[in-house]
């Protein structure tokens, strides 16, 4: 870990992110209700594995603190939101 560099750890920031955005969009598309509560019990799940391998394959401080407060649950959230998507207004 030693002779990485920072450019070496944009691959896994992205895919943890792009995974629990993926996961959580799918989850809440396929939920009949409570889309936004699903959504998010994936990134806390995704969340219990990347302190995992935080503690099990470690790194630099800043990437396992940028990594566990931005790429899971805000990522979630984002899914859950956009699978929601845009409310129709009734028509009057």
């Amino acid at each position: 870990m030693l002779l990485l560099e920072t450019k070496h750890f944009i691959s896994p920031f992205l895919a943890h992110a792009l995974g629990s955005l993926a996961g959580a969009f799918l989850a809440a598309k396929i939920a009949l209700s409570h889309q936004m509560k699903i959504a998010l019990v994936i990134g806390v799940f995704f969340s219990f594995g990347g302190i995992m391998m935080a503690f099990l394959v470690g790194g630099p401080v800043w990437f396992t603190v940028l990594d566990l407060f931005l790429a899971y649950i805000p990522m979630s959230y984002l899914g859950g939101y956009y699978a929601r998507g845009r409310k129709s207004k009734k028509a009057h």
